[in-house]
């Protein structure tokens, strides 16, 4: 298996740490290999050239299954050299994709070399995974002759505290600081929430995550909430279950997504989420069964949407079973893991 360094801050470190911590390593036998690290040009550099020497060592005279993380630009360009040395030597390669930027980047950003690049890895590959049926599509459209599946997301199962400890009017995001995951928007519709509310409300908007921090702090102030809002930095996984549990709405209203990682952990911390409808998003979140759906960089239907659940604690209630429900049923490590496993074993040829 090849990826980002586990230590890392990504959405990819955390589904694989997911994946080894359950045990998928053990049962079938995996190697992992990083082909990146975060640092200066020169680490990363290395870290690249050094996961490519280890994927040739791995493969020559052993013909495993090898099975890439990948998402968009240098990611891609990355793993599409470790899928090429590894077909070269006669494995079975899976491309497993992420990110909600790659239809952008192969069919817009990507010039026609790069994007013939792209498809060919794509069909070249064994399997294609996709983290949703929407993303399969895409993929079937963009390179016809893949061989695609779809596998979610793994999510764990917490235990839940025994006495609720959220705090009302908590409104909390998790992820990169940045515009395409609508924390402007995010900004705008709290602030909408303090004035058009009846009368004095709790609302604190909470934004875990690394990026533009400024940016939020200076946008807080010029709409007047800026003693509403709170600044995690880095939130590690004990910080972000803590947070969770004092959360009493998790928010993401991103432009784009593969299947958000911190989506799937606020459901199975029995958390009613708002996000918004793009990428696999929709296929988990079903709007008023166990979550809100509203439209990317629509501030008043979030507005509105945020508004309804901090004023409903019977609709937060049944909203949030309902997603835990949805985790457990779907999306838990046994049943991820347990894909997984058919898969390299198919591959493999032992099954």
């Amino acid at each position: 298996m090849v990826g980002t360094a586990l230590e890392g801050r990504g959405g990819v470190a955390a589904v694989v740490s997911v994946l080894r911590r359950h045990g998928l390593f053990e049962r079938e036998a995996v190697r992992y290999v990083a082909t990146h690290r975060d640092g200066t040009p020169l680490v990363k550099a290395r870290g690249a050239v050094a996961g490519f020497w280890q994927t040739l060592v791995a493969c020559v005279g052993r013909h495993p299954v090898v099975h890439v993380h990948a998402a968009s630009h240098a990611s891609f360009l990355r793993k599409s050299i470790v899928l090429l040395i590894a077909r070269l030597a006669g494995c079975k390669t899976i491309f497993h994709l992420h990110g909600g930027g790659f239809h952008t980047f192969a069919t817009e950003e990507a010039g026609s070399l790069l994007r013939r690049w792209i498809r060919h890895t794509l069909e070249a590959s064994s399997l294609v995974i996709t983290l949703s049926e929407g993303w399969a599509q895409f993929v079937h459209a963009f390179a016809p002759r893949a061989r695609v599946a779809v596998v979610p997301n793994a999510v764990p199962l917490p235990v839940l505290p025994a006495v609720d400890v959220s705090i009302p009017g908590r409104i909390l995001f998790l992820g990169r600081l940045e515009a395409a995951k609508g924390v402007y928007e995010l900004l705008e519709a709290g602030a909408r929430v303090v004035r058009e509310s009846a009368g004095p409300t709790p609302l604190r908007l909470v934004f875990g995550g690394e990026g533009d921090a400024q940016g939020l702090r200076r946008r807080a102030a010029e709409l007047g909430i800026a003693e509403r809002i709170e600044l995690l930095g880095w939130v590690g996984p004990e910080a972000r279950d803590a947070e969770l549990a004092k959360a009493s709405v998790f928010c993401l209203p991103s432009h784009a997504e593969g299947l958000p990682m911190s989506m799937l952990e606020a459901m199975a911390a029995r958390k009613p989420v708002v996000a918004t409808y793009v990428g696999g998003i929709p296929e988990t979140l079903r709007d008023g069964d166990n979550g809100l759906l509203v439209p990317p960089r629509g501030e008043q239907a979030l507005a509105r949407a945020l508004a309804r659940l901090l004023g409903d604690t019977a609709l937060r209630d049944r909203l949030a079973e309902r997603a835990r429900a949805t985790i457990e049923q779907q999306y838990s490590t046994e049943v991820v893991c347990g894909q997984l496993s058919a898969i390299y074993r198919e591959l493999a040829g032992t099954r």
